[in-house]
């Protein structure tokens, strides 16, 4: 009898190890996130509640690298071949230049973008619906958003003539052939700036009255969605009607912006992921488009520095911040 229970609890021991082993061999999977900015980011939390609805915990059961390179562009390519040689299953790429440079560094990814303007126009997708290779994720439509945020502006402030355009040019995916189209159909003279930096920003803040600029404009791009408490301050000392790509960029001091609901992009690349890591491949998912867009004004700001929202224009906003 003692020879029986002894030869069980053997038993018992050896299954009991061997399970421990075999779920110690199983494999985690391994998330890359590269980002031009630094945290703390919204967009990037938006994504870890992404992940957290659809059941994923970070350290238990995913493992989610992330990278930033605090707005230097020209730190992505090293940051891009350091994540490929880590063997990831999926990196999430955001914004254009990000995604590039991750495009470069590996063939064999899987790679979600997020909040690109033009996927197809600049390369990434073969086409919407398939887009080949190993890319795949979420457009945000911003060229076809930027005329859109023109005429809000011009009808918001019905006096405006010259307007400043900041723009970063490796990142505007066509948003500045819609804006000159809408401009010159409105009679607006529109004056670029070219920013990547906070000199360059600061440097067009102080050219935009010798340009007699009345208006701005912010074309969206993760570069200066990095120095978008910056954007927010030097405008409103400026007292000038300024117009951004989302939300995002006012609820740290902007004006007003018309586009896409950038919480819900990030989010939902998460779907992305999920959906990667359990064997569907890029080509097999369609880059989605945004599904919901919101306009936003801050009524707060506008009584602060002096300047009258019409009503028929703020009846329009889905959130009026005061």
């Amino acid at each position: 009898m003692k020879k029986k229970l002894f030869c069980s609890a053997l038993a018992v021991l050896v299954f009991a190890f061997s399970f421990s082993a075999q779920a110690q061999q199983v494999k985690m999977p391994r998330i890359g996130f590269i980002r031009i900015g630094s945290p703390p980011d919204p967009l990037v939390e938006a994504f870890r509640l992404g992940l957290r609805q659809l059941g994923y915990e970070e350290g238990k059961n995913i493992t989610v690298e992330y990278r930033w390179t605090d707005g230097k562009p020209e730190r992505l390519a090293a940051v891009a071949a350091e994540m490929v040689q880590g063997k990831l299953d999926v990196i999430v790429a955001s914004g254009s230049t990000t995604a590039r440079a991750v495009k470069q560094a590996t063939t064999t990814i899987s790679i979600v973008i997020t909040a690109i303007p033009d996927p197809v126009g600049e390369g990434f997708v073969a086409s919407l619906a398939h887009p080949g290779g190993n890319i795949t994720g979420l457009s945000n439509l911003s060229p076809d958003l930027s005329g859109k945020r023109l005429e809000i502006l011009k009808e918001a402030f019905p006096k405006i003539l010259r307007l400043a355009v900041l723009r970063t040019p490796e990142e505007e995916g066509g948003q500045t052939k819609a804006i000159e189209e809408v401009a010159k159909a409105l009679g607006l003279t529109l004056q670029p700036f070219d920013v990547r930096t906070q000199t360059d920003i600061e440097t067009a803040f102080s050219m935009m009255p010798k340009r007699k600029t009345d208006a701005l404009i912010v074309i969206g791009s993760a570069i200066l969605f990095e120095h978008r408490m910056l954007l927010a301050e030097l405008a409103a000392k400026s007292r000038r009607p300024a117009m951004y790509p989302h939300a995002g960029f006012v609820d740290p001091g902007g004006l007003m912006s018309y586009g896409p609901d950038f919480s819900d992009l990030y989010r939902r690349a998460a779907i992305y992921v999920d959906k990667l890591l359990k064997g569907r491949k890029p080509n097999d998912l369609p880059v989605e488009q945004p599904m919901r867009f919101e306009f936003v004004v801050n009524l707060k700001l506008a009584k602060q520095i002096g300047l009258t929202i019409p009503p028929n224009v703020l009846v329009r906003a889905q959130r009026v911040i005061r």
